[in-house]
């Protein structure tokens, strides 16, 4: 039985005692049924979207936590309260499970379903939970949003193969879901591994079998599992002056000390990582596109950062950084193309051809190291989501990952071209950094402070004092790099005369 307060929701108050049923606030059911606790009410909207065996956990959860329904209290069974509210009693039995779930209730055979004893609830905190900062602030910002004009590190929004990429993963999420119910691979799918072996010996000169690779959650991912498979906490390793501030970062958190070594024209100065760290273990190092000058590492440095490793026993950790992307003319052959020793850990990502979402990348570990790579892998990284996998080994399969990465240089150097006319010879511009344009500031300028105002203004240049360790002893370390990824026609003149307000406006 029931009746409907006011708002023409159904309400029905409930027992405490054993079978105690519901009661009804009309005299019709007074003789029947004894007179229960009108606090302890269930209350259906059964106009609401909201099941009603939801509903009906909801009533008790509330009633047990405020302490209305006591530890020890016998609920009624399936069936009284079933026939109180006038539904089935296979809604109640359902919204007694979700209670069973949570521990809230307890079932004891023919004593009933009592309400379970609670844990002493903790004292609230004396003070207020303070705010935590983003990680990697500073670096990224605003997560998961679209990418902001002159954002680095990130591809053309509206270059992305979104039909294509649907459909191929939706095939792959059929083929993941029809897949074993066991454990896949922590190194990744075979066949991707296979398409990656293969794509390695012909565009990157690397010839590895798909056993030395091991798939990883994009470049972060593939720096992590190495420190972990290297462990050479508190040694000290090369970093590039300038370099990669997440790469710098990452490292300190290994337990290792960054000792940075300047990048001149020729690449990270070998002779000057002797003299200032001869007892490094470690270099880690951009030479296809250095992050974020983008200059090419020279031969002859090539071969000297071998030999000491060779010499040494160090390694080198090869950020393949936007090596596929060179804007001007053919890239040069992966440093691990040339390791004769083992020494090279090669990382690649799709992070910056394709999309950081994918949450995609690689490591090529040297034969000596394959097996401990597989080994550190399947306890602590294993390879990402499967299904993006399958679609990826796909995407190469059919060969639409060389056309897209045809398409992007050309669109790319398109763009860049575009942002430096727009520009104009007025601008301090120096050299391309990879995919973005350096801008020079006036002695004196705060590019952190510049770039900061900047995202509030809806562009995300990139201070270039952040990619060094210690800008201060150069006040030279200061500029602007300008991402030319995002640059389109219609965002290019905007993004451009944005900028030039906010740098008259910071003069």
């Amino acid at each position: 039985m029931s009746h409907y307060n006011g708002r023409g929701v159904e309400c029905l108050s409930q027992a405490t005692a054993s079978r105690r049923l519901i009661s009804h606030s009309g005299p019709c059911t007074a003789d029947r049924f004894p007179r229960m606790d009108p606090s302890l009410d269930v209350s259906l909207d059964r106009s609401s979207s909201e099941p009603l065996s939801a509903q009906i956990a909801s009533n008790l959860r509330v009633a047990i936590h405020e302490g209305r329904l006591a530890p020890g209290a016998r609920l009624p069974s399936w069936r009284d309260l079933a026939a109180r509210l006038g539904v089935g009693r296979g809604t109640v039995r359902s919204a007694y499970d979700r209670l069973l779930d949570e521990r809230l209730i307890v079932t004891a055979g023919a004593a009933g379903t009592r309400v379970a004893a609670q844990p002493e609830r903790p004292e609230p905190a004396a003070e207020p939970i303070p705010a935590f900062n983003a990680p990697l602030s500073g670096v990224l910002h605003d997560f998961s949003a679209p990418p902001l004009p002159f954002e680095m590190g990130v591809p053309a929004q509206d270059a992305f193969p979104a039909k294509l990429w649907s459909r191929l993963r939706a095939r792959a999420l059929r083929t993941g879901a029809m897949s074993p119910v066991t454990y896949p691979d922590p190194r990744g799918a075979a066949m991707l591994r296979a398409q990656l072996a293969g794509y390695l010996a012909i565009a990157r000169g690397i010839h590895c079998a798909p056993d030395q690779i091991v798939l990883t959650a994009g470049y972060r991912g593939g720096l992590g599992l190495t420190l972990a498979v290297l462990q050479l906490a508190g040694r000290a390793a090369w970093m590039e002056e300038p370099g990669y501030m997440v790469t710098r970062t990452g490292l300190q958190l290994a337990g290792l000390r960054p000792v940075p070594i300047p990048v001149d024209a020729h690449g990270l100065d070998v002779e000057r990582g002797l003299a200032l760290a001869p007892e490094a273990v470690l270099a880690v190092v951009t030479p296809g596109q250095q992050a974020p000058m983008g200059v090419a590492m020279s031969p002859a440095r090539r071969q000297a950062l071998l030999r000491w490793a060779a010499r040494t026993r160090a390694w080198i950790v090869e950020d393949d950084y936007l090596s596929e992307l060179q804007l001007q003319g053919r890239a040069a052959p992966a440093l691990a193309a040339a390791d004769r020793h083992g020494r090279v850990i090669h990382i690649g990502t799709f992070s910056k051809t394709m999309s950081p979402a994918l949450g995609l990348g690689f490591v090529v570990a040297p034969l000596p190291l394959a097996e401990r790579f597989a080994e550190v892998a399947g306890c602590l990284a294993p390879a990402p989501n499967l299904a993006t996998q399958l679609a990826f080994a796909e995407f190469m399969a059919q060969g639409h990952y060389l056309r897209h990465l045809r398409h992007m240089k050309a669109l790319y150097a398109q763009r860049r071209d575009a942002l430096r006319a727009r520009l104009g010879p007025q601008a301090d511009v120096d050299a391309m950094a990879g995919l973005a344009v350096h801008l020079r500031l006036p002695r004196g300028s705060d590019d952190r402070a510049i770039a900061a105002e900047a995202v509030r203004r809806g562009i995300a240049p990139s201070a270039v004092s952040r990619w060094y360790a210690d800008p201060q002893q150069d006040p030279r370390q200061r500029g602007l790099l300008l991402g030319v990824t995002n640059l389109n026609d219609a965002r290019l003149g905007p993004a451009c005369d944005t900028l030039m307000a906010l740098l008259a406006q910071m003069r």
